[in-house]
């Protein structure tokens, strides 16, 4: 390894932290390794689109959301789409982004990303490249790790304009509906939701009763409160029905995208009550912006913890946090031993019926509308 080169690539949606990874790794590694970012996730791999990271180049990024090395949510080049003789076929390309990693004497992979991004660093893996993974969500849903970085930035970010919502809300005596990210698992609204002093809090984990929503907002009107707020998440239903399905999106690996669920909850509620109901989807902002002190330190964290990894040559794993502490865990452990890989990262982090956090919602009040 002493020669070789350290390359860092971007996979998938982004999240606040990325660039204190990125930061982190180019510290913990040079002067002793040459490092190089490949742009746009895989596709940057393939078409060998790299620059130099450097204490200079990687200067003033530790707070900064987002990526500088861009990213890419559709490049998988185990089944990659290109065209031949005007016609788009898939195939595996794979083959094409190891010579370009030979060619540039990279040794080491470190690829930053969710599901679909590990799923292929552990097929690398298993041909032979070295690897290193980092787990990235704002969702916070992986069993394999106690925490992700951006998940602590997306709450702030929810928290505070749940304030805004609250204001408004009250002014007007209105019911405001806010839709959160998450997609299947509902730390974002559970987290946010308490910290923003919601009134209901409805997650994918506990299906809800339009009932027992409506329930809470004549109970709050009865004692004089004439306003409600709510959030939910994105992947979050009602009993008995399914999740609210935005878009579907060909090419993709989340071809089936959540969104909605508050426009739908709105027309449901006014049906019920006198109040003016309003929803809103924060969306992409929970994404953007600088990244919080706690993530920034999380990430520092994580690739730091990478660059020990590949001093000591423990390849074919991903950082996690455990107990506290850093530590890692194996690619096949975390996404499944398949032939054809997984898309859940092995088991998802759920929000259980027993939480700590469900406990206190339910004790402050909160309805969770079940």
């Amino acid at each position: 390894m002493a020669n070789k080169k350290i390359a860092i690539l971007t996979g998938g949606g982004d999240a606040p932290g990325l660039n204190a990874v990125i930061y982190a790794i180019v510290r913990a590694c040079r002067p002793k390794y040459d490092l190089i970012g490949y742009r746009f996730g895989y596709r940057g791999l393939y078409n060998n689109d790299f620059v130099p990271l450097t204490r200079d180049t990687t200067r003033g990024i530790l707070h900064r959301g987002g990526t500088m090395l861009f990213s890419s949510n559709k490049d998988n080049l185990f089944d990659y789409t290109i065209e031949e003789n005007g016609v788009k076929v898939k195939k595996d390309v794979s083959d094409v982004a190891i010579a370009n990693m030979e060619k540039e004497g990279v040794g080491t992979l470190v690829v930053l990303g969710g599901d679909g991004t590990l799923t292929s660093a552990r097929d690398f893996a298993r041909k032979g490249f070295n690897v290193i993974g980092v787990p990235k969500t704002i969702d916070n849903d992986l069993a394999s790790t106690e925490a992700t970085f951006g998940f602590d930035t997306a709450v702030n970010i929810v928290t505070e304009n749940l304030g805004r919502l609250h204001t408004t809300a009250e002014s007007h005596h209105r019911i405001m509906i806010a839709e959160v990210m998450g997609r299947s698992s509902g730390w974002i609204a559970l987290y946010s939701g308490i910290a923003g002093s919601a009134d209901v809090i409805l997650i994918p984990e506990i299906p809800y009763t339009l009932e027992k929503v409506v329930e809470k907002i004549k109970s709050r009107q009865s004692t004089g409160k004439n306003f409600t707020v709510i959030v939910v998440t994105e992947g979050a239903a009602e009993k008995g029905g399914q999740a609210v399905v935005g878009r579907i999106v060909e090419d993709s690996p989340d071809a089936i995208r959540f969104g909605g669920i508050a426009a739908k909850l709105a027309n449901d509620i006014e049906k019920h009550v006198d109040n003016e109901v309003r929803h809103c989807t924060f969306g992409h902002i929970q994404r953007g912006g600088e990244t919080s002190p706690a993530d920034r330190l999380l990430s520092a964290r994580y690739g730091v913890k990478a660059a020990d990894m590949i001093e000591k040559g423990q390849f074919g794993n991903m950082v996690c946090l455990r107990n506290g502490k850093m530590d890692f865990e194996s690619l096949e452990v975390v996404l499944g031993s398949s032939a054809t890989g997984s898309t859940a990262m092995g088991l998802s982090k759920r929000v259980s019926l027993d939480h700590e956090l469900v406990q206190v919602a339910r004790s402050l009040g909160i309805s969770l509308g079940d």
